[in-house]
């Protein structure tokens, strides 16, 4: 069964971090995530956690938040960015062990003009394998997220979950795998269920928000009771996280979307 986060800087996205995490305590949520552990003070982040009952379900590799479009950030679709970011990875990968958070959100950056797209896939490929047994000795599972480029995120290389199941099945490391964000997927492709329950094994993390709007689930045109049943039946046992902006007030949306899941897990 799994369990449920609150994205930090979406939902709460009106509030500085610590302030957002003390107001998911009492929502029925048992774990949060967040951006940019570089940028924040990670122990403030774990302190405020324990005192709310919550966990630190995941967040953003070192690097990986400035690489979506930035062409001049270290990315893992760069050859010549492969020491840097391996370097940002490993660094990521001994926090999150250091502090008890189980997964690493990695973005790949956009796609490099001039560079064959075979050449870019093979680099990313190498520095997960070659990060892959920091991560087994770690305990910490590396997933990588691809993300729409039709609405949010132009000119970013991978998109398609195909593709993302294929890298991280060349990987071949229980430790590496794919982080399904919900909407991003469903811009992009659709058939979101279908996807989810053929590639459930090689599913690390699930993002969570309706469209149009990236709103909270409920006021756009995905199913999400459909959804959480789809995740219970295939036996999914990871963490769904609400990476949604909510239309209506934080903390309404966050219960909403609980007694949703509530309902489902109940059945």
């Amino acid at each position: 069964m799994f369990d449920t986060t609150v994205t930090i800087p979406a939902v709460f996205g009106d509030r500085p971090l610590l302030e957002g995490i003390r107001a998911t305590g009492d929502l029925g949520v048992n774990a949060i995530e967040f951006f940019d552990w570089e940028a924040n003070d990670i122990e403030d982040v774990v302190a405020v956690c324990n005192d709310e009952g919550l966990s630190l379900a995941a967040t953003l590799s070192a690097g990986g938040g400035s690489t979506v479009e930035d062409h001049s950030a270290p990315a893992m679709t760069h050859p010549d960015c492969t020491d840097e970011v391996i370097e940002d990875l490993r660094r990521s990968i001994d926090t999150c062990e250091r502090v008890g958070c189980p997964n690493l959100i990695a973005t790949v950056g956009p796609d490099q003009n001039g560079i064959d797209r075979t050449v870019q896939r093979e680099n990313v490929v190498e520095i997960l394998n070659t990060v892959a047994p920091h991560l087994e000795n770690s305990g910490v599972t590396l997933v990588l997220e691809p993300l729409n480029t039709r609405v949010d995120h132009p000119e970013y290389f991978l998109t398609r979950s195909d593709e993302a199941f294929d890298i991280v099945t060349s990987v071949g490391s229980s430790n590496v795998a794919v982080l399904f964000d919900i909407y991003h997927q469903q811009i992009t492709e659709g058939d979101v269920t279908r996807r989810l329950t053929d590639n459930i094994e090689h599913i690390g993390h699930v993002h969570i928000a309706d469209n149009p709007g990236r709103t909270e689930p409920g006021t756009g045109e995905l199913n999400y009771e459909n959804i959480f049943a789809t995740l219970i039946d295939a036996e999914y046992d990871g963490y769904v996280g609400f990476e949604f902006i909510p239309e209506a007030d934080p903390e309404d949306a966050v219960r909403h979307v609980t007694d949703i899941v509530r309902k489902y897990r109940g059945r």
